[in-house]
């Protein structure tokens, strides 16, 4: 069992000796030194239990200096830090070959620290695929700056040009030898008195050595063997266990009850059960604490509450209309030509409506906080992705300053897509606070899935087609209800702004990647309807769903192939390196539509789509390119969607570690499919009904596809985010599969075998 296993310490995450001077200079009660792992713990450790020294709070670890990225100890092993966490993705392994290649240090002498708000800067949340693309950008200056300070020292003592130095796992060489010199005896204890310069003189990729070279993962073997302690298994001296009783309309948008919902309360209904600690009550936050988990499950199903009657959800089944009837702000995100009085061809303009449904994160683990007060410091041990938002959220909640408060980001089971919002930890912190005593905070699974943030539905409405010079229309709007989740417990409490904000997230990768000569695209933001948050691909993987979608359609009204008709509507020159190259992967022949409809029971068809994910709808926000090429196999009896085989295309530039980004794509392919052909929440009119593991379908170890990866050349171009880009053409590319192999089409996600029977029937009814 996991939970009996000794925790790396904390210790083993401290800054080296290189910094401690420095440390003591800002944390006057630093005392922070360097020790090796414990036994069997991971390579780059996660922070322990044992007690913090503690340490600046959020925002004050400087952004602008080296100290703050990059530490050397007197052996030469090397500390990074970086304010982003590692979701799964393999982000520690690539930040630590970024940093290895810029130091020329062995990459097995690189220990990363992410996350940790006492000792990492704010970078921001580990989001929109950015952490390579942004995060790591001053990281990697620090270590090439690093390197020219030693090899600067270095040749101060040896009396010889720096120019002729060279270094080789952090040891100094001149004339072809090494010399007595390394990078930890070369500090001798001091630290990087710079500022991190903004024109630091990086590596040529021509010479890397270690970035664009396969690595395996320095989280798997821990993982793989039960050795790693997750934040669920973290157990404190005299730990407390807590569960939050919540109100009983699921998943709902609190905002305009928040704080105004608990009508009666009686502590004594279960003071008679052995262990139990106190039960909490502010406002609508209501918490029961016992010495033993089972009691706090035990009371928190006994505890006698009332709760004031909320109004009825809208009509979910009928999503469409809950959607449109949603009070919605329109934001015009491009306008040019004049799009309602386009000269159509003789086909004229074609119509469309897109459909996507609210989806669960669904992780393997319910969420879990630790969080100890103790000497008037807040230690919180959290698997958030993000750190730092979480950290001030926290400090808001509890009413202490930034600086008292210190979030360890630990590894979970499950927490891209802002996993529950974090209320796990911040409900924890809250109870610790509150007691003076180390308290845990598990979910229960009905109660992740119910109060888990969803991702978002989405209504997206095209109207377009060719001109008479056949030029593109496209008028593309999206209804977008916000997935800004706020942090229960400052809403249950009263401690934070009841009304969730609007998020402007529905504009990614909401402007098509086609040369149109009139051109509107609009999003309608809405306040939530339920609690929602990121979920992979964001808007973009529905947005681009519609794109993709309706692109295909029109090359088969023209009765074009889908591949020739998209290459003659694009200008972006690696879009369309990338479009060949997975035709030419997938074997495609360039052939016009048939105009018969295919007959038999197992029909098979292949479809195509493609685009770059961006992030926003500013500059530089874009991601990875990627184009998908799939075969279905529609069975016309039951209904059911097969995808055999997808073809994945991927431009992300420069890449850090081949086989990561062949994880990640693999990851994205199989997540894609599962969400796509199954996957949606369904409703009652209080709120979430699908609230046990059972209930929520996903894909199944038969039903993975075979995948065939292509990584495009860098070309000399900078790395861009990989970790979400490869979903965003997925529902697109297999709706067109399933065009190609029975002739309908499907517009609403997911795929089911009753939509599909449904298809089929009207079809033939035509």
């Amino acid at each position: 069992m996991r939970h009996l296993l000794p925790f790396p310490s904390a210790d083993a995450v401290r800054r080296p000796a290189s910094q401690t001077g420095f440390l003591r200079i800002l944390f006057p009660r630093w005392r922070g030194e360097p020790a090796a792992p414990a036994p069997g713990a991971q390579r780059n450790p996660m922070p322990g239990p044992e007690k913090p020294a503690p340490l600046v709070g959020v925002g004050l670890v400087p952004h602008d200096q080296v100290d703050s990225f990059i530490a050397v100890d007197d052996h030469g092993k090397v500390t990074a830090f970086n304010g982003h966490v590692d979701l799964g993705t393999g982000l520690r392994t690539a930040l630590g070959q970024i940093v290895a290649e810029e130091l020329d240090v062995r990459f097995d002498d690189v220990t990363m620290v992410l996350g940790d708000t006492g000792l990492t800067p704010d970078q921001g949340g580990t989001t929109a695929s950015a952490s390579i693309q942004s995060a790591a950008v001053p990281m990697r200056r620090a270590a090439a700056q690093a390197r020219a300070f030693l090899v600067a020292q270095a040749a101060e003592r040896l009396g010889v040009p720096a120019a002729g130095l060279e270094v080789r796992d952090g040891t100094i060489w001149h004339a072809g030898r090494p010399t007595d010199w390394h990078y930890g005896r070369l500090l001798e204890g001091r630290r990087f008195e710079m500022r991190l310069a903004a024109d630091a003189a990086v590596k040529d990729p021509c010479d890397y050595r270690i970035v664009g070279k396969p690595q395996p993962r320095v989280d798997i073997p821990a993982k793989a063997t039960g050795r790693l302690t997750y934040v669920h298994d973290l157990r404190l001296p005299g730990m407390l266990h807590a569960r939050v009783v919540r109100p009983p309309y699921a998943g709902r948008d609190i905002g305009p009850l928040a704080g105004s919902s608990l009508e009666w309360i009686d502590p004594d209904s279960v003071a008679h059960l052995p262990g139990i600690v106190k039960v909490v009550a502010i406002r609508d936050f209501v918490a029961v604490v016992a010495t033993r988990e089972e009691v706090a499950i035990k009371a928190a199903r006994a505890l006698k509450l009332r709760w004031r009657p909320w109004p009825a959800l809208p009509d979910m089944n009928d999503l469409a209309a809950a959607l449109r009837d949603n009070p919605a702000r329109v934001r015009p995100l491009k306008d040019s030509g004049d799009v309602d009085d386009a000269p159509f061809d003789a086909a004229g303009p074609l119509q469309a409506t897109y459909l996507w449904p609210y989806q669960m994160h669904g992780s393997i683990g319910p969420s879990c906080g630790v969080a100890r007060y103790e000497d008037g410091m807040l230690t919180v041990w959290s698997g958030t992705q993000l750190p730092h938002v979480l950290h001030g959220d926290i400090a808001a909640l509890v009413g202490l300053p930034a600086d008292r408060v210190r979030l360890v980001r630990m590894e979970a089971s499950g927490c891209y897509g802002r996993n529950c919002a974090d209320d796990a930890a911040a409900e924890a912190a809250l109870l610790a606070y509150e007691l003076g005593r180390p308290v845990r905070v598990q979910l229960m699974r009905d109660e992740e899935h119910a109060w888990e943030p969803k991702g978002t539905a989405q209504l997206l409405e095209v109207r377009g087609g060719l001109d008479e010079s056949g030029g593109l229309v496209y008028d593309f709007s999206v209804r977008y209800p916000s997935n800004n989740a706020p942090i229960l417990a400052l809403a249950y409490t009263g401690r934070g702004d009841p009304h969730s904000p609007f998020e402007h997230k529905g504009d990614r990768t909401a402007v098509p990647q086609y040369r149109c000569g009139r051109l509107r695209v609009r999003v309608c933001d809405m306040h939530t309807i339920v609690r929602a948050a990121w979920m992979r691909g964001v808007s973009a993987m529905p947005n681009v769903f519609a794109h993709e979608s309706f692109i295909d359609e029109l090359a088969a009204r023209h009765r074009a192939d889908p591949v020739e008709f998209r290459l003659r509507l694009m200008d972006d020159e690696r879009a369309i390196a990338l479009t060949r190259a997975v035709a030419a992967r997938a074997g495609r022949q360039p052939a016009p539509r048939p105009a018969r409809r295919p007959a038999g029971r197992l029909l098979r068809g292949r479809g195509f789509a493609q685009h770059q994910y961006v992030h926003g709808s500013y500059p530089g926000t874009g991601a990875a390119w990627c184009a998908w090429a799939c075969e279905v196999e529609v069975d016309t009896e039951t209904g059911k969607i097969a995808v055999r085989k997808v073809w994945v295309g991927y431009d992300c530039g420069q890449v850090i570690n081949p086989d990561g980004v062949r994880h990640q794509i693999h990851g994205n392919v199989i997540q894609s499919c599962s969400r796509v052909l199954k996957e949606r929440v369904l409703f009652d009119a209080q709120g979430v009904a699908s609230v046990e593991w059972g209930a929520y379908p996903i894909l199944s170890f038969t039903e993975i596809p075979e995948i065939d990866v292509l990584i495009m050349p860098a070309n000399g171009n900078p790395p861009l985010g990989a970790g979400e880009s490869a979903s965003v053409p997925s529902a697109a590319a297999i709706a067109n599969a399933v065009y190609d192999a029975a002739g309908i089409r499907l517009r609403e996600v997911p795929f089911t075998p009753d939509r599909v029977l449904a298809a089929l029937a009207a079809a033939r009814h035509e």
